[in-house]
């Protein structure tokens, strides 16, 4: 792939791998003697929730959920769909939500009061990217932060443009032509 589309690299992959390998160790520590459900949100923390759990030094298990709040567009339209509920039951289990952005706060807001309502014995939220947005809409919880970064669109590790640029080893921002040519 030529590496001409980005402007700027926001998060090297020695960054992001570091940083991964400290919130594993976290996890890893605050549920010892647990095994957790890792939920990861499809399909942006793809890749980090792979690389996380691989980190993890307990039994924890995996699902996934797929919600749409963007469609095709690069800001949220404010209306969460499930597209993919769990398998699991999660009632009395020990549940960590793996997400790759929490930027307005809105789905993910969702998504913990639709969790909630299954009586997990704890709920806890593990982000990659937290945006600083000035006008977030809503305070969500986080109690794993990868890293706090500027309000800019970013791909790479997990988040696209299009479904492109998930495979991108590092975080970074589009040039604004690749944005007019797409």
């Amino acid at each position: 792939m030529k590496e001409d589309f980005y402007e700027e690299i926001v998060l090297s992959s020695e960054q992001i791998q570091d940083r991964v390998a400290e919130l594993a160790a976290e996890v890893s520590r605050d549920y010892a003697g647990k095994t957790p459900l890792a939920v990861g949100i499809l399909r942006g923390a793809v890749v980090f929730m792979a690389d996380l759990v691989r980190h993890i030094t307990l039994p924890i298990e995996l699902d996934f959920m797929a919600v749409s709040s963007y469609g095709k567009a690069t800001k949220t339209s404010g209306v969460v769909r499930i597209l993919k509920d769990l398998d699991e039951d999660i009632k009395g289990r020990d549940v960590l939500v793996i997400e790759d952005v929490l930027d307005t706060g809105l789905t993910l807001d969702y998504l913990m009061k639709y969790l909630g309502a299954r009586e997990p014995g704890s709920l806890e939220v593990c982000v990659l990217l937290n945006k600083q947005l000035a006008g977030r809409e809503i305070d969500t919880k986080i109690k794993y932060c990868g890293f706090e970064v500027p309000d800019k669109f970013v791909v790479g590790y997990g988040l696209d443009f299009k479904e492109h640029y998930r495979n991108l080893p590092y975080v970074c921002t589009l040039k604004p032509e690749v944005y007019r040519a797409q």
